[in-house]
């Protein structure tokens, strides 16, 4: 069964070190994630930047770019669903040294009370998704070991968030109502695609990752309510937590 893939005493065929080169020394120290294009294309306008590496592929090449007012803060777009995205973050990871990284994207609210006008910073996510079981020991839940911290910097800057467990899962078209139950039961604030996979993979690379949601559609209502999930207004949301994650990314550094 896939929940039992996690094998910690054989090494990988191959692993991205085969793959791409080491640089002699990390090229940025914090890595800022995004799944928007248009907050690439307005980070790009908006913040005097250089291209840090590129990772080619199949699919097109993925920039990595880095502020050049602060090159220690690198920014990319990262693809969709937990196997595609832990992929790339573990090629970046490669390429450029960096072991800390900033996530922020949408996700679906379980809870409309709890999640309206808020932040969500996911406490532990349940691992519906298969990336995540080849990086650690199969359990129903992970836990997001930075969410305290991300917690704390929201809270500094006085944005409204509330913290709670997530669920991960691979098919966002087959999130069927007795599943939103069964999760909104547990505690789960909201549904994404690639928390737990992501969280897995740093744990097994000794990576750090941030992370924090916004809403982008409710799933606990009668009907779907679509919000603002592919409308204009969600670029507004992006853009205002594009500042948020860069605040993170800042809070990261003065850590060491």
């Amino acid at each position: 069964m896939i929940i039992n893939s996690f094998d910690p005493h054989t090494p990988a065929v191959f692993g991205p070190e085969a793959v791409y080169q080491a640089p002699g020394r990390p090229l940025c120290e914090v890595m800022m994630l995004t799944f928007s294009s248009e907050v690439i294309a307005h980070a790009l306008a908006r913040y005097p930047h250089q291209q840090l590496a590129v990772l080619p592929g199949l699919n097109g090449d993925k920039p990595i770019y880095q502020f050049k007012d602060d090159p220690r803060i690198a920014f990319m777009m990262l693809p969709i669903t937990a196997a595609h995205a832990g992929m790339t973050v573990e090629e970046a990871a490669q390429i450029t040294g960096c072991r800390r990284f900033v996530l922020f994207g949408s996700c679906g609210a379980l809870d409309a009370a709890l999640t309206e006008g808020r932040l969500i910073v996911p406490t532990e996510s349940y691992r519906d998704e298969g990336y995540s079981y080849h990086y650690a020991q199969a359990a129903d839940y992970i836990t997001v070991n930075k969410a305290s911290f991300v917690a704390g910097v929201l809270q500094d800057l006085g944005i409204p968030h509330v913290t709670g467990r997530a669920w991960t899962t691979d098919a966002i078209f087959r999130e069927t109502r007795a599943n939103v139950a069964k999760r909104r039961a547990e505690g789960c604030l909201a549904v994404d695609m690639e928390c737990a996979g992501l969280q897995a993979m740093c744990d097994y690379r000794g990576y750090q990752y941030y992370t924090f949601f916004y809403t982008g559609d409710l799933l606990d209502a009668p009907e779907w309510e679509q919000r603002i999930l592919g409308k204009a207004l969600e670029l507004d949301h992006q853009l205002r937590n594009f500042q948020v994650a860069l605040e993170v990314a800042r809070r990261v550094m003065d850590q060491t």
